[in-house]
């Protein structure tokens, strides 16, 4: 059993924040590099790094790949809506869409529809055969609405690591 460390934002101090700066920039950095951006020792950095990640902070690295390359160059962000709304349902849907490999991301929204997902795909044909194959065929489904991504202006995925409110 793993045993967790729980610290929360106001707990983490500048080094641990930077510590998190850093890694969201460059997960491959040895922990040496780290030390010296820190200026600390590498034992010390070490065990932040653990800490950071026994309590939650830190939830694992990824490699981050070009889609184009491996042939899933079209995005669509899907709204989705559910005909019924209860939690029987909406938990039906969580399984469905997590075992769709399409489905890179998928939001809980308020507003007109009930779900916000984005979907990756080869082409539109593509994105035709996954709609009508796979996410029409849902029990739950209401209602699709999809837009085609034209392009990617942002597409961040380090979280902006601040200083904690003071009260």
């Amino acid at each position: 059993m793993t045993d967790y460390i729980v610290i929360s934002m106001t707990h983490l101090d500048r080094i641990d924040r930077k510590i998190l700066t850093i890694l969201q920039k460059n997960a491959r950095i040895t922990n040496k590099e780290l030390a010296s951006q820190l200026g600390l020792s590498p034992p010390p950095t070490l065990e932040r790094v653990k800490k950071l990640e026994s309590s939650g902070y830190i939830t694992g690295y990824a490699a981050l790949l070009d889609p184009k390359k491996i042939d899933l160059g079209t995005v669509m962000m899907v709204s989705v809506s559910l005909h019924q709304h209860s939690q029987d349902t909406i938990d039906d849907f969580y399984k469905a869409v997590d075992s769709l490999d399409e489905v890179l991301e998928c939001y809980h929204v308020t507003g007109d529809d009930d779900f916000m997902l984005k979907v990756v795909c080869k082409d539109i044909n593509e994105y035709e055969r996954f709609v009508r194959e796979k996410l029409a065929k849902l029990n739950s489904l209401g209602k699709i609405k999809s837009s085609v991504v034209l392009s990617t202006l942002k597409n961040a995925i380090e979280y902006p690591i601040r200083e904690p409110f003071l009260k």
